[in-house]
């Protein structure tokens, strides 16, 4: 196996430990019917942002990687387009998803009682909508890599 081939396999590997459980982020907190179980769903969620985390770094960096052994890809449409996307993906994430999702865990750590607060709902309705509209990015960015189309 030649060292492109094994970046190529790290990238697709990476790929599906980081951006599988990122799709699933969102159903997990849904989940939730009480104050304690939103609250240990967002445990969960939080564990399997580690995962979102490390996948996203690796894919970045194999990625590039890969342009700098094949500069070729670097001419390549479907390819900086992705790599633009996947930049903009991550910039989401302090820019407006940490932003949207500080409410929602001051909520979290101060309600007291097991009903869920409508408050929260509102809020967690825009964390949400930016959640998916990031997973959006990312179905497009993996639709590029498998298609090529230029």
């Amino acid at each position: 196996m030649s060292f492109y081939r094994a970046v190529v396999f790290i990238h697709i590997f990476s790929a599906i430990i980081g951006m599988g459980p990122g799709f699933i982020l969102t159903t997990v907190v849904k989940s939730g019917n009480t104050m304690a179980e939103l609250r240990h769903s967002y445990k969960i969620r939080n564990k399997l942002h580690i995962f979102v985390m490390v996948g996203g770094l690796l894919l970045l960096i194999t990625g590039l990687t890969m342009g700098f052994l094949n500069t070729a890809l670097f001419h390549m449409g479907w390819y900086v387009t992705s790599l633009f996307l996947f930049l903009t993906a991550l910039a989401i994430g302090p820019l407006v998803l940490s932003p949207a999702s500080k409410p929602v865990k001051a909520l979290l750590d101060t309600h007291k009682g097991e009903e869920i607060p409508q408050e929260y709902y509102r809020l967690s309705r825009i964390l949400f909508r930016c959640e998916n509209f990031e997973n959006l990015i990312f179905i497009i960015i993996i639709t590029l890599m498998i298609l090529k189309p230029f």
